[in-house]
This record gives structure tokens, sequence and C-alpha cells, in this order.
């Protein structure tokens, strides 16, 4: 049972988005990546108001992600990264991504504020921002 509602093309969905965005970081920087995309799921404030499913939270536009207008998206996932999607939507968290609803992959350090949103902290390449408890309770 997962903490979003999915089916298995929604697990092999979020599993070539996390290799798209982060197979440079790893495992955990992969898993990282479900972890925002499952709380965007989960989120129902800011800019995921109207996202309910993994398909609607890949594909989403404008706020979606780089990677699905790459080409490396669209080639199929592999079992370790499918392993990998499945504990995200099962509810394993790591920090800094544990409560993030937006990552990205700067040129040089963090900044402490990324579109008003407070850096969460920073996995390899990628800088993590999450919202206010206030502003989004439901990732927390």
């Amino acid at each position: 049972m997962g903490v979003i509602a999915y089916n298995e093309e929604d697990v092999r969905l979020l599993a070539r988005l996390m290799r798209a965005e982060a197979e440079g970081d790893g495992n955990l920087g992969m898993l990282m990546v479900g972890n925002v995309g499952v709380n965007r799921v989960r989120a129902d404030c800011l800019d995921f108001r109207d996202i309910r499913s993994i398909r609607q939270m890949v594909y989403q536009t404008p706020g979606g992600f780089e990677a699905t207008q790459k080409g490396y998206f669209y080639q199929g996932a592999r079992q370790g990264e499918i392993d990998l999607a499945r504990r995200a939507i099962k509810g394993q968290r790591n920090h800094p991504a544990s409560n993030s609803l937006w990552f990205f992959r700067p040129a040089g350090n963090c900044p402490a504020q990324w579109y008003n949103q407070w850096n969460s902290g920073r996995f390899k390449a990628h800088c993590f921002y999450q919202p206010t408890r206030q502003d989004c309770p439901t990732v927390f």
C-alpha cells in the first residue's frame, strides 16, 4: 500500500522520472526525486492543488520536470529504478527531500531561497526546497 494511489504503470513512470532527473546522484539521489514527486501528489497546496496522480505530477505544465522534454526520459525503467520508485510511493522519505516540493541543480551553491521557498539542504548536485508547514501541511 502506498501513501498515494498508484498502479504499475505509475511506478514505471516515476522510475523513469527519477532516473532522468538524478541518475548521476545515485540511488539515494533518485529516491529523493521520488520523494519530491510523491510530495507533489500529496500536497494539495501552492502549485500542486490540482495534482492528484503520478501521471499529472510528471507531466504538469507549467511547473513540471525538464526531463520529460528529453529523450532519455522515454527509455524503459530498469528494475533497480522501479524498486526505488516503489519505496518512494510507499512513503520512504529521505532528508533533505522529506518534505520538499522542488529541487534544482545549481551551477554553484544552493541559494537560501528559490521561488520564495526555503532550502532544506543539498544532496550531491541537487538543492531541495520545501514549503512552510503553514503553507502546505499535507507534506509534513
